[in-house]
């Protein structure tokens, strides 16, 4: 039986600001949105946070109208800022003074890129396939019966909740032969304190896989360092790593002896943030240090694939890890250069927007 993990980095539409050739384009809008979020979701705005408010609209590209190539301003009921000649004024004193919101704009993907999504996909043939930054379990079924479907690799069991992204960057399980998910527990409302921990959600999918026997899949997708300050994003990245060996230790505890933790953790395996998966008395094994496993000389998973870039895992618990009997790393889907002349991709990819994802996918299999 095979299990593998891939970030198809949204399948039909993706947030604009997230979907540019240059990175160093949208970075910046998806920065100031989550800044001026947080702010918005106060009861009180202070003088303060009125003066930033008026900052990050302006940073946003939204003071003179309620939307702009990016985002959208939502003013549903009561107003957040009106706009005189004679200069801006926020006339919200509070989050209960208005009813609306933020919001990303999207746009389609490139219809090259989903189909060698869909490619990569029929090409790993996992049994039990975790996906991260999917939109929502609509857009997973349409893409399996659309594209998957056509190209005789259909999944039967399709499962994803909606998370706590707003930006429609979700995770989920794909299963299909003998493998079905028997049951689901989501961490989406897990907190700390006042806050959400998990920027998804942390579902535990336990699947069946033969008659007598289950595995607990829980797959994650943890804190990027794409925006924010890295103190701050280190910091939530660990806590949710903290978190995820919780909800691990438990089960383990309860005698759940197979499991396996899939999904992108946007950090390298020294990091700080990973230590509660990776150290601290952890007896989680990732698939890269199996001896079966088969790879090509590059340790990443990300991108070109430098050791740097490794942030997508399958770590297994001991007994789930001695069944493994292979292992890898499927990096056709990632662009390669013109022609593929830095690395081997998909023919039909002739430019980077092609590519089904920046990510490769990594599958083990498994007794």
């Amino acid at each position: 039986m095979r299990i593998a993990s891939f970030n198809v980095e949204n399948l039909f539409s993706r947030a604009r600001a997230m979907n540019q050739d240059d990175w160093a384009e949208g970075k910046p809008i998806l920065t100031e949105f989550s800044k001026l979020n947080v702010i918005l979701g106060k009861d009180t705005y202070t003088a303060v946070d009125k003066t930033a408010i008026l900052t990050s609209l302006e940073n946003l590209g939204v003071s003179e109208s309620d939307e702009n190539k990016f985002v959208n301003l939502r003013q549903n009921r009561g107003q957040l800022v009106k706009r005189p000649a004679s200069g801006n004024v926020v006339v919200a004193n509070g989050r209960g003074d208005w009813i609306g919101w933020l919001a990303l704009k999207t746009e389609a993907v490139n219809e090259t890129a989903t189909r060698m999504t869909a490619q990569v996909i029929k090409d790993v043939n996992a049994d039990i396939l975790a996906v991260v930054e999917a939109e929502d379990r609509i857009a997973l079924t349409r893409f399996n019966d659309q594209l998957l479907e056509p190209i005789g690799s259909r999944y039967s069991g399709i499962m994803l909740i909606d998370g706590n992204d707003d930006r429609g960057i979700d995770v989920g399980l794909l299963t299909k032969g003998t493998a079905a998910v028997e049951s689901i527990v989501s961490h989406v409302d897990d907190a700390d304190g006042d806050s959400r921990i998990f920027s998804r959600d942390c579902p535990e999918f336990t699947v069946r896989i033969s008659p007598a026997e289950t595995i607990l899949v829980v797959v994650n997708h943890l804190k990027s360092k794409g925006y924010g300050s890295p103190a701050a994003s280190n910091a939530r990245r660990k806590a949710q790593a903290k978190r995820v060996r919780e909800i691990y230790d438990q089960r383990r505890a309860a005698g759940v002896n197979l499991i396996a933790i899939a999904g992108d953790f946007n950090d390298t395996p020294a990091s700080d943030p990973l230590k509660p998966l990776l150290g601290d008395g952890s007896d989680l094994k990732d698939i890269f240090d199996h001896p079966a496993f088969v790879g090509d000389g590059r340790l990443g998973t990300y991108a070109n694939g430098t050791a740097s870039n490794k942030i997508d895992y399958l770590l297994f618990s001991p007994a789930l890890f001695a069944r493994v009997t292979g292992g890898g790393v499927f990096r056709k889907g990632v662009w390669g250069g013109v022609n593929g002349t830095l690395f081997p991709h998909y023919d039909e990819m002739a430019q980077a927007s092609h590519a089904a994802s920046d990510h490769a996918a990594i599958w083990a299999d498994f007794n």
